[in-house]
């Protein structure tokens, strides 16, 4: 989540992978998925770097994180492919 602040001063938490795009005319817009706008005090680069160093953050958590072994007994992921296509594929063991 990235922390913006409307217009009144008050300071919201916004999804960055909801928002669909931004303007400025002259207040800054965001546009969500869902059609919602808020009007924000941060200027569009601002927001853009918000949304770029919540991205880097995510990256370097993921990075960070320990890889787990997989657990007794589970399969591995593989492709399921529909009827009509599992006939044209070689059976894969």
């Amino acid at each position: 989540m990235i922390v913006v602040t409307r217009l009144n001063g008050a300071q919201f938490a916004v999804n960055p992978d909801l928002i669909e795009r931004m303007y400025a005319s002259p207040d800054t817009t965001l546009v969500m998925v869902d059609g919602a706008k808020y009007i924000v005090t941060e200027g569009l680069g601002a927001v853009i770097d918000l949304i770029a160093a919540w991205r880097a953050r995510v990256l370097a958590t993921a990075r960070d994180l320990p890889v787990l072994a997989p657990e007794p007994g589970a399969r591995p992921l593989s492709i399921v492919h529909s009827p009509a296509s599992a006939a044209e594929q070689p059976p894969q063991h």
